[in-house]
């Protein structure tokens, strides 16, 4: 399973105008169903202060972000987990995602047409409806995938004779867990698994089980107020499935990565109040949801984020940059992004003593700066 976040939902909900806005890849977008049908692949740049202020710092000739994968994933439709529409590439897609962003349209727009049961059916605007539909699908395809496993205990049962029992216990507990709430077209995420059962079920790779944050697409007139009657819907479902959140309109996400100057989309945003866009927000909500954490280098030729998983040891991090920095690990120099802004330079953070030597066992933070030693 690879570290991308699959842009999910119904046809003509705005994936793939929020997909295009995200990487600036020219992803159709089109007033039909199914116009997205091979998943697009774009990498995003994520935004980080941080990196910024070391930048400022190192003032280096060149400036690397760490970066997020989306997929625009074609959209579902009712009876997808039967083959319905594209729903057997749609499932295999978005199998292969680590974390999912649900879509969800949350505008009125006569001009748009909105699908859920059939390509030929116009269907009302219903947030709640149309996450139901796709819950549903995916509960069903988990249930078939539970099913064709349990045919494979069977047999592993037989072999393993009595000790078969204790052996596949967390699985069995974990599967006595999740079975009523798929069959419910709920979430198995919304499953309380310890760990053990998670790891049982690992392999399954569940499509419920995802992390999966929800996208509420927004018009341009809903903006100052960030939310609607529709969004207002979403959040309550969110709330029940232990899902995030983020709101945004994909019209003027748009509209605003078309803009290159910095002041200009400063401006822009400030016209309607925002800080930040949302395609940000989201993007660093994946990022933690995906469990990522971000170090930095810097200097005078670079200054860099790299991305490891968090609880991810200072070799496994140095091996990021190039396995022989892993192989050959000596220690790491560390410092945080704090002490920079503390102190102003890496000589006087020495100088206060905040400049750290750190051997194998330590667990790199966010936001370290790093300085690995090592010799192949």
């Amino acid at each position: 399973m690879k570290l991308t976040c699959g842009i999910v939902g119904l046809p003509n909900v705005g994936k793939s105008t929020i997909f295009s806005a995200l990487t600036k890849a020219p992803a159709e977008a089109a007033n039909y169903p199914f116009c997205t049908i091979n998943p697009n692949i774009g990498i995003v740049d994520l935004p980080d202060e941080r990196l910024d202020f070391i930048a400022s710092v190192f003032e280096p000739k060149k400036k690397t972000p760490a970066s997020v994968d989306f997929v625009d994933i074609a959209g579902l439709i009712k009876g997808a987990s039967k083959g319905e529409g594209l729903g057997n590439q749609f499932l295999a897609n978005i199998r292969e995602t680590a974390v999912i962003a649900h879509v969800v349209r949350c505008f009125d727009n006569p001009d748009i047409q909105h699908v859920r049961d059939d390509a030929k059916t116009e269907a009302p605007i219903d947030p709640e409806s149309d996450i139901l539909t796709i819950n549903f699908e995916l509960a069903q395809a988990d249930l078939d995938t539970i099913a064709k496993r349990n045919e494979k205990n069977v047999k592993t049962m037989r072999n393993l004779g009595k000790d078969a029992e204790k052996i596949l216990a967390p699985y069995n507990s974990a599967v006595a867990k999740i079975k009523p709430l798929l069959e419910n077209g709920k979430c198995a995420r919304m499953a309380e698994l310890t760990d053990e059962e998670k790891n049982a079920i690992y392999d399954l790779h569940l499509l419920t089980i995802k992390p999966q944050v929800f996208v509420c697409n927004i018009d341009e007139e809903t903006i100052l107020e960030g939310t609607n009657k529709y969004v207002e819907q979403v959040k309550k479902i969110a709330a029940e499935e232990n899902s995030g959140v983020i709101v945004l309109c994909g019209k003027y996400e748009a509209d605003l990565a078309e803009i290159d100057d910095e002041e200009a989309k400063k401006e822009f945003m400030d016209s309607v109040g925002l800080k930040e866009s949302g395609l940000a927000v989201l993007a660093k909500h994946v990022y933690k949801l995906m469990g990522l954490s971000t170090f930095f280098t810097g200097g005078s030729d670079e200054c860099r984020a790299w991305t490891i998983k968090a609880g991810d040891t200072a070799p496994k991090a140095a091996g990021v940059i190039h396995t022989d920095f892993e192989k050959g690990f000596i220690k790491a120099e560390a410092y945080t992004i704090d002490d920079l802004r503390t102190y102003g330079s890496e000589a006087k953070i020495k100088e206060a003593g905040k400049y750290r030597q750190e051997g194998k066992d330590y667990i790199v933070q966010d936001g370290d700066v790093l300085f690995f030693k090592f010799n192949v």
